[in-house]
This record gives C-alpha cells, sequence and structure tokens, in this order.
C-alpha cells in the first residue's frame, strides 16, 4: 500500500476543537519542503458545526469523503457516549473494508468501537474513560496507559495533545521518520515521545536558570550523538550534580536520560537511513553506536525490522 495521501477527518457536532487543530496543524501545508496532503473535515450534514467550546466550524464535505480517503480520522466528540448514527458507522467500516486506515485519538476511539472496527483488538483512549470503553466493548483490550496503539489498519490514541503522537507516528510509519521530524520540528513539538499517558510531558524548555543549563547541555548532546554521552557529562555540563540532573530531566522531559538518548539515537539513524547512501556501519557510529550489529539489534527491538529493510522500505517514498 502507497503512503497516504488523502485525509478525512470525521467531525460531529460538538467536535473537540484542539482535536481538529491538531489533524489541521499536522496535515495541513507545512512549506515546498514537504509534500501536502489532502485534508478535509466532513460531518454528517455539511454546514457550521458547533465545536465542544461552541465556536463553530464550517464543514464543506459530507460522509462521502470518508469513502475516498487513505487515511480516515474519527475526531473526538462531546456526546461520545452516543453512538455515532448508523451512516456513520457504516462509512468507517466501509472504509477499513477497502483498505483505508482507520484511527482516531481520545473519546474518538469509542466511534470506531460502536462500528465493531476494535473487536479483538488492542486500543487506548483518554486514561478518564478507559474503564467506560472497556466495560461497554468487553470484545476490546483497553490499554489505558498507552500513548498510541497501531493494530495494523487500525491505530489507535490517547487523550488530548496526545493526538499529535498518533499523527506523528502515522506520519513516521507511513512516510518515514524525516518527514515526521520536521513537521514536529515545525510544529515545535518533540518527534516521538517514550512512555504512556502518566508522563505528563512538560515545557521541554523551562524558563528558570538551571533548567537553561539543562536545555543547554541537551542541545550539546544532540551534537554530539557520535560520543558515549554518559548522564555524568551531561550534567557536568548543566553544572549538576548527577542525582539533580536526573531529576530535573526527568521533570522537564518526562523520560529518562537513557530513554531520551536512545530515542534520539534512534530517529537520527532513520534519518540517515532515509536520506543518505551511507553504510549502516557508518550511521551506527555517527548516532553513537560501536557497531552495525548494535544499531541492528536496537533498531529490532525498538522498531521491529532490521536498518536495511526499514532503508528499503523509504528509500522510493515521496
Amino acid at each position: 500500500m502507497d503512503p497516504f495521501v488523502t485525509v478525512a477527518a470525521y467531525a460531529p457536532p460538538g467536535v473537540g476543537l484542539l482535536a481538529a487543530g491538531i489533524v489541521a496543524e499536522v496535515f495541513g501545508p507545512h512549506g515546498e519542503a514537504l509534500p501536502g496532503f489532502d485534508l478535509a473535515l466532513c460531518t454528517d450534514q455539511p454546514g457550521s458545526v458547533l465545536t465542544d467550546v461552541g465556536v463553530p466550524l464550517t464543514v464543506t464535505h459530507g460522509l462521502d469523503r470518508l469513502a475516498s480517503a487513505d487515511l480516515v480520522i474519527a475526531l473526538p466528540w462531546a456526546e461520545f457516549r452516543t453512538p455515532p448514527a448508523r451512516a456513520v458507522l457504516t462509512a468507517l467500516t466501509d472504509a477499513h473494508e477497502r483498505g483505508a486506515l482507520v484511527s482516531a485519538h481520545c473519546v474518538g476511539t469509542f466511534a470506531l468501537a460502536a462500528a465493531g472496527l476494535l473487536n479483538g483488538r488492542r486500543a487506548t483512549t483518554h486514561w478518564r474513560f478507559a474503564e467506560l470503553l472497556a466495560r461497554r466493548h468487553p470484545d476490546v483490550t483497553v490499554e489505558p496507559d498507552a500513548l498510541y496503539i497501531d493494530e495494523g489498519h487500525v491505530i489507535t490514541g490517547a487523550g488530548a495533545a496526545a493526538g499529535f503522537d498518533l499523527c506523528l507516528h502515522l506520519l513516521r510509519r507511513e512516510h518515514g521518520a524525516a518527514m515526521a521530524n520536521a513537521v514536529a520540528r515545525d510544529v515545535v513539538l518533540p518527534s516521538h515521545r517514550d512512555g504512556g499517558q502518566a508522563q505528563y510531558l512538560k515545557a521541554p524548555a523551562p524558563e528558570d536558570c538551571r533548567d537553561e543549563r539543562l536545555t543547554e547541555a541537551l542541545a550539546w548532546a544532540r551534537e554530539n550523538l557520535h560520543r558515549p554521552l554518559p548522564v555524568e557529562e551531561l550534567a557536568r555540563r548543566a553544572v549538576m550534580s548527577k542525582r539533580s540532573f536526573a531529576r530535573r530531566f526527568t521533570a522537564a522531559t518526562g523520560t529518562t536520560p537513557h530513554a531520551w538518548l536512545r530515542s534520539l539515537r534512534l530517529s537520527s539513524a532513520e534519518e540517515l537511513l532515509e536520506t543518505t547512501d551511507l553504510p549502516v556501519e557508518e550511521i551506527a557510529h555517527r548516532v553513537g553506536y560501536g557497531s552495525a550489529a548494535v544499531l541492528r539489534e536496537q533498531f529490532v527491538r525498538r522498531r521491529g525490522v532490521p536498518p536495511h529493510s526499514y532503508r528499503r522500505s523509504f528509500t522510493n517514498k515521496p
């Protein structure tokens, strides 16, 4: 299947304004450097749709847009406890059956569950409503701590701003890390967050002077991935003790220094595999792994495929 280009987001009355904004931000225009997506909001009856905060949106497309989109997204809405109309459920089911990617985050997951698309699958939603989802749909394995769960052609995400995590994962999966990283930079977000909903991500650049030193140390680490980068050295760069650095690092990023470095190394390796012809051994050294074998072991464990297979998958994609 080719990477998705057309995106249809279902926006029912009471649609979450934040969720609609996230989809528009990720799949909207990002300048000439990135290929554009054909994004359309659609609803049951085109016209003015009131959002969950009372701000109206003009939605010009009906459910027919779900019939042709490569990626279908069911946005969360205020009255999610009441299942969508039968026509909506049928449109979601038809999209899945013809091979489209079907996704939802937050309480938008309830629409996919009502359509039967999550039966026998794992799924996530906003942690606050995970118990309700599990109770109403016992055939769904609900994982309340996950930021997103990828079940192939059905992908679900956690609540609120975790919609960004879901959308960036879809970009990374279908179009490669280089595009996902570029879009993340454009909207000033981390391209990937380790951990689950329990890790509430705080500001990556805290305002007091000590945290400015922390930020400078992390910027230095990004420029020196080829080095071992033990926590002791990062702490020294931040003019902190190792213990204080680890504590302030977790408070600022929502993850540990080790997990952050691992994610950064793998993300950088992905981008080099996509955008250069460098041998895997050279890429391994550039991102801080001692050998191609170590990179391969980490890549297979975290990404599910070896580096050479990943490179083949994305070399010819736009």
